[in-house]
């Protein structure tokens, strides 16, 4: 709880005293890093999609910070800018986080200092504000209302008029993240009950979110009525958990209970679980789950949206097949996210499956590179060839997406360096066109190549591949469980289930500030 004159201070200005950077000060004892924080020598050689961020929550287990950890390390592919653990030891929170991957950020003594039967993870890729340790979460924040933590997947859209509207009347914000709005909004809320302070902030914001908090006895998840992002409940023992995918339940030997409901509420405390779901939720006609989640982000092992992800995308494989036949010696996955749609074009093709690409898991998102022209290097620090294997040979390439261009190209390149005969790529989604504002780290469509172009043929050229097939919207949805209109398709079609405010993008709370702000450009 904060002290009696930090009380008196917020009762006078609902603004926000966060209690974030002093615990951070006063626990946080990290490695120091290879590669400075903000280094501009630091060049992202991939282009790929970045991912959202992964959650994970536990309540009424002593180990609950290494639990929490595990659950981390799991969906480390959800993150891997940043990551943190809140635990909390009898009313009081405390916090560990930094910049880097989990392994790095978290060793024996620190958790060992993490004590506490209840705790809350996050690992992080920037897609509101920028990749700082101030934005890094779970943020925790001591208010007049006592201390709370939050971890966030996914993207507000309204971010922008809310943080206005909170700092006219005194907030005061710590982050440039949308995360902390939520907490923001709480405090407005005329009452002390955190059911009822939760439910006003959640009638306020718009946009992807799904949410796991905790403050001083209960751990709360929470999902938009859209349900664009995935969250889910399972059980070790007596203790409840709560992650972003299914694997992280897997690893701590907890078994997976069901997912939390779009526009669903839990709190969890030693009373057990109890679920709300406010009235105005349940008028969303439809569904918006995020078909990116089964086409690249999620793990296989997962079940996301009812379905084991490595099914659905060897579903869409085999689609691809179908609608985009060649005659080939080899199939050959990008690894990883392209195995499976690769193996399910090889079963329904007929066309052998070979590994052909080899991925270095020991490479991060970024690398120093000698010269600023020399992206082809990142992508050889990354993929490597098998070059016997290759040479002479026609190969059809299976990746899950292309949204830049320029990685595919130089991997392109290299593989007609390394002999090989003929070259077709073969996508198994539908070509990107346009921005997302729920998650994905693409707000601009001037970035996407398919975008650029204005036919499959022009992306061919570009791309310097005998043939180009990207799965037909018709085709990816008719491989997936629900109703097609149960799908977020906005960055293939343009359909936006819930528009973004005309200022929105990744920065656009810190350009603010300078008086900036980021065009929309649907």
């Amino acid at each position: 709880m904060p002290k009696n004159d930090s009380v008196h201070a917020q009762q006078e200005n609902p603004a926000i005293y966060g209690g974030d950077e002093q615990r951070l000060r006063s626990i946080n004892h990290s490695k120091p890093r290879a590669l400075a924080r903000g280094s501009r020598r630091s060049i992202c050689f991939n282009d790929e999609p970045k991912e959202y961020c992964g959650l994970f929550g536990i309540i009424n287990n002593r180990h609950a910070s290494w639990l929490t950890y595990l659950g981390l390390y799991a969906q480390q592919h959800r993150g891997q800018e940043a990551c943190g653990i809140v635990t909390n030891n009898k009313g009081v929170l405390s916090v560990h986080k930094d910049t880097g991957l989990v392994s790095d950020v978290f060793d024996e003594k620190v958790l060992h200092r993490l004590k506490g039967d209840m705790a809350v993870g996050h690992v992080r890729y920037s897609t509101t504000g920028s990749s700082v340790l101030k934005n890094a979460q779970p943020l925790l924040i001591d208010y007049a209302k006592g201390s709370i933590c939050i971890a966030h997947n996914g993207n507000l859209v309204n971010s922008l008029a809310l943080r206005e509207s909170l700092e006219k009347t005194g907030s005061i914000f710590q982050t440039t993240t949308d995360s902390e709005l939520v907490i923001h909004l709480m405090a407005k809320a005329r009452t002390g009950n955190l059911k009822e302070s939760l439910l006003y902030a959640l009638k306020r914001v718009k946009g992807a979110y799904a949410l796991v908090m905790m403050n001083e006895d209960t751990l709360i998840g929470a999902r938009d009525p859209f349900g664009y992002r995935p969250l889910c409940v399972g059980k070790l023992g007596g203790s409840w958990c709560l992650a972003s995918e299914t694997c992280a339940f897997d690893l701590i030997g907890a078994r997976f209970v069901r997912e939390v409901e779009p526009g669903e509420i839990i709190f969890i405390n030693k009373d057990g679980l109890k679920s709300i779901r406010l009235r105005e939720f349940d008028l969303a006609q439809r569904h918006a789950f995020c078909t990116f989640e089964h086409v690249y982000f999620s793990r296989p092992d997962s079940v996301v949206f009812g379905e084991t992800v490595h099914l659905v995308r060897r579903r869409l494989g085999e689609q691809l097949a179908r609608e985009y036949p060649v005659k080939a010696d080899f199939v050959v996955p990008v690894p990883d996210s392209g195995f499976s749609a690769a193996l399910g074009y090889s079963q329904e093709s007929g066309i052998p499956l070979e590994m052909g690409i080899i991925r270095n898991h020991y490479v991060g998102r970024t690398f120093i590179q000698p010269a600023q022209d020399a992206r082809d290097l990142g992508v050889r620090v990354k993929f490597n060839l098998l070059k016997d294997v290759l040479k002479g040979k026609r190969i059809v390439i299976v990746d899950d997406s292309i949204v830049r261009g320029t990685t595919s190209k130089i991997r392109v390149r290299n593989l007609r360096k390394a002999g090989v005969k003929e070259v077709h790529l073969r996508i198994s989604c539908p070509p990107h066109r346009f921005p997302c504002f729920y998650g994905i780290d693409f707000h601009r469509s001037s970035e996407l190549i398919a975008n650029k172009y204005d036919s499959l043929n022009d992306i061919r050229r570009y791309m310097e591949v005998d043939t180009l097939g990207y799965l037909s919207l018709e085709g990816m949805l008719a491989c997936l469980k629900h109703s097609k209109n149960n799908y977020c398709t906005a960055c293939w079609t343009g359909k936006y289930a819930v528009r973004a405010e005309k200022r929105h993008g990744k920065f656009s709370l810190e350009s603010r500030c300078c008086g900036q702000g980021e065009i929309v450009s649907y």
